[in-house]
């Protein structure tokens, strides 16, 4: 199968301009039974592309690099025929075989999503046992599962490195495939040295494999990288730990300049390989496929409006349907928290301000957040609850941003800007998936708008928001304003009634309030860390710090806001004056 990749009848009958190939699961060699099982039970009619593609080659054992947009099918792509090939093994696989195939992955919520993902496929499989192993989870417990035996076992790398060095009873003499699944997040978050540490243990570096060769290999290592961003981190990780890979998912132009339609097979010399690798890089780069049927958008919005109207955008997207997902992505965990807390609180009088007894939910659907400060187990629920609801809003730093499905996602909003182009890609990615509408909305400032230049480079074009519609079909103390005039959006009545009703709520309570002082503090924090070219279009010496309060419901200038830090401060000071003089009487002058 594998050998017809290149100029196969299913690559020639694809449709180029969709996202499905024309063929069949039946026709890539899959077994029946998992077929059937991927129609009838999981609701897989066809692959994708870039399914069709890279199934053939992870059956045949060669090394594989995929690169493809996210919402592409890249798990199924690599899971599916690792389960094929295992349930055809004789003798048959019992759980005291160990481990056989070893799935990669940057976060613990991916982590759950792939194990499901695993679950879901192995289901008339039953002796083949899918596990996982990630940090927060208990240890011991996960020590016991790896006992008994994981036959696929999904993993973050921080743990999987814990277990390799510390548990004697995790078997791993039968692994076969090991799979970078999201690589480029993985190594974005800092988990190079833990890859390079793995792959020397499980003798799987090609850079070591003469000097330090697995006696516990019997049978030939299949390793798999996915990626939806290629970068001189991936292609180090692809160096190290590939040999002669097929590469999938590069554009036409890439593919024929090594003479191949679809792949390309890299060179055993490893000079050989970084410099084609880097060529195939450095073109792919900058080419960021977004999904056709993605609506782009972005909304100029003055900074001391920005909370007020995105809580009327978030009004404005539920009312026009119910059944609504929206994630909300934000730069920093104590921002998430906030904003959480206003979604989920903030009430709402529809008529007269002065009528408190009619007060309502401003937004009534269910609001989750998720970060990486959270504990595991509300991280999970979390997770789990906004997948199983069909109306929520997730509130989300960009640890939601790779990877990850959410059954439904009909829009994401930027709230906070990503930073990296690529960012902007992994974040708008949670919409639009396999075929389905979606949007994405990017809230920036006037400053800000070279911004929308940088993401043109990438090939992303977005037009602008039409806000002033929305704005005018909310009614004011219950009558609709009548058209007239244009007037600035800061002036604009139902945002100026809005933003009164924040500033009342954020002020209400010492809790909310501590909780918008820290989001404000750490939100500047973060807009000061942009790195490169960004930094002239994001220069926190533009800002309006007041403006930038009244973002976060705060009244104070941002001097109150650190006041009693700069307090404390001076009090030290004092006290430090008054120690000295006290400690030098007591010291006897030297003689």
């Amino acid at each position: 199968m594998a050998k017809k990749l290149g100029k196969s009848p299913v690559a020639k009958e694809e449709d180029k301009e969709g996202l499905f190939a024309s063929c069949s699961f039946t026709d890539l060699g899959l077994h029946p039974t998992l077929c059937a099982h991927l129609q009838d039970k999981m609701g897989f009619q066809a692959p994708t592309r870039i399914q069709a593609q890279a199934i053939p080659v992870a059956m045949s054992g060669q090394h594989m690099l995929v690169k493809a947009a996210t919402g592409t099918g890249k798990t199924l792509a690599y899971l599916a025929p690792i389960v094929h090939l295992l349930q055809m093994r004789e003798p048959r696989v019992e759980r005291t075989d160990g481990t056989f195939a070893l799935v990669l992955v940057p976060t613990r919520e991916l982590c759950l999503q792939v194990y499901g993902i695993a679950q879901q496929l192995v289901h008339r499989f039953h002796w083949l046992v899918p596990g996982y192993i990630m940090g927060g989870e208990n240890r011991a417990k996960e020590k016991a599962r790896l006992r008994k035996g994981i036959s696929i076992l999904i993993a973050t790398p921080g743990r999987l490195l814990d277990h390799l060095q510390h548990t004697s009873s995790f078997v791993y003499p039968n692994m076969r495939w090991i799979v970078f699944d999201e690589a480029d997040s993985i190594l974005e978050l800092g988990f190079g040295k833990a890859l390079e540490d793995i792959l020397e243990h499980l003798g799987s570096r090609n850079d070591a494999s003469n000097q330090n060769k697995n006696k516990m290999e019997p049978m030939k290592r299949q390793n798999l990288l996915l990626s939806a961003t290629l970068n001189e981190k991936v292609n180090r990780l692809a160096k190290i730990s590939l040999k002669n890979p097929v590469m999938i998912g590069l554009d036409e132009q890439n593919s024929s300049a090594h003479g191949k339609n679809h792949t390309s097979l890299l060179s055993d010399d490893e000079e050989e390989i970084l410099e084609k690798h880097n060529v195939t890089v450095e073109q792919a780069v900058d080419d960021f496929k977004l999904p056709a049927q993605l609506v782009q958008r972005y909304v100029k919005v003055s900074c001391g409006s920005r909370l007020a109207i995105l809580l009327t955008i978030l009004k404005s997207l539920f009312e026009r349907q119910l059944s609504h997902k929206v994630v909300v992505f934000l730069s920093t965990c104590d921002s998430v928290d906030f904003h959480h807390t206003v979604l989920s609180q903030l009430e709402w009088s529809p008529g007269l301000q002065l009528d408190t007894d009619k007060k309502q939910k401003f937004i009534s659907c269910k609001v989750f957040r998720l970060h990486g400060n959270m504990d595991q187990d509300d991280r999970k629920k979390s997770f789990l609850g906004f997948s199983s609801e069909k109306s929520a809003i997730l509130v989300s730093t960009d640890v939601a941003a790779r990877g990850l499905d959410f059954p439904k996602v009909k829009c994401i909003i930027q709230y906070d800007s990503p930073g990296e182009a690529s960012e902007y890609v992994h974040r708008v990615g949670r919409t639009a998936r396999i075929g389905e509408k979606g949007e994405a909305l990017l809230f920036l400032q006037p400053i800000e708008t070279d911004y929308l230049r940088d993401l043109e480079l990438h090939g992303a074009s977005l037009t602008e928001y039409p806000l002033q519609k929305v704005l005018d079909s909310f009614p004011v103390n219950g009558q609709r304003l009548h058209k007239r005039k244009q007037i600035s959006l800061d002036m604009h009545p139902w945002i100026m009634s809005l933003q009164r009703a924040l500033e009342s709520f954020v002020t209400s309570e010492d809790t909310t309030k501590k909780l918008a002082r820290d989001a404000f503090c750490s939100w500047v924090r973060a807009y000061t860390a942009h790195r490169g070219e960004l930094k002239k279009i994001f220069m926190v010496k533009k800002l309006h710090l007041g403006h930038v309060a009244r973002s976060f419901g705060l009244k104070e200038q941002p001097s109150l806001v650190g006041r009693s830090h700069q307090v404390q401060l001076k009090k030290r000071k004092k006290e430090q004056k008054r120690e000295r003089p006290a400690k030098r009487r007591k010291i006897p002058a030297k003689r």
